[in-house]
């Protein structure tokens, strides 16, 4: 039987909107204020997910959700870049964040490599049951990307390619390790 796995993407924070790398910070007003407009946007689900951070939290009860805070879905671990913007970080570390763009296996910020996030959403995303299930989960723009080059078998140099804005639904569909990008759209309609 196949899934559908609808994954939205967090509505924008401070760090979102700078852009810098996040920490665990909340939704600001207007990220808040969009989430909460499009309340009741989203098909039924027989699971609702959310990564454990606060902007993923909020975002998930402004939608008017009810989930299960899942700690596979959490983002991606910048380490000493997070709150930092990619120019900063840049102009500080050019060789470093050369690396991190360049080098899946490399974690100059001494946090997840992307091989690391690849492996760990890979596992996530291979524990989803087939069940022919309707599943929403609400997590970050990087954890997204991780997921989608999990399911179209992309190399990890594709991350880098794919774009998910805040609050983008990306769908999707199938189950035992034979997944298939169905839609992405943004902003949630």
């Amino acid at each position: 039987m196949s899934n559908r796995l609808i994954l939205i993407s967090h509505a924008p924070t401070a760090a979102t909107r700078s852009p810098a790398f996040p920490q665990d910070e909340p939704l600001d007003a207007h990220g808040l204020a969009d989430a909460t407009a499009l309340a009741g946007a989203l098909p039924r689900a027989d699971d609702v997910r959310c990564a454990p951070a606060l902007r993923c939290m909020q975002t998930a009860t402004a939608l008017g959700l009810t989930p299960t805070l899942d700690e596979g879905l959490r983002d991606g671990e910048l380490g000493r870049w997070a709150g930092r913007t990619l120019d900063d970080v840049a102009a500080d570390e050019p060789n470093a964040v050369a690396a991190w763009l360049t080098d899946p296996a490399a974690a100059p910020h001494d946090g997840e490599s992307l091989h690391d996030l690849l492996d760990r959403t890979g596992g996530w995303l291979r524990a989803v049951p087939d069940k022919g299930r309707t599943v929403i989960a609400v997590t970050h723009p990087m954890v997204i990307r991780a997921l989608v080059v999990n399911a179209i078998a992309a190399t990890p140099a594709s991350f880098w390619r794919i774009d998910i804005a805040p609050l983008t639904k990306t769908v999707l569909r199938g189950g035992a390790g034979r997944w298939t990008l169905r839609a992405t759209a943004g902003p949630l309609r």
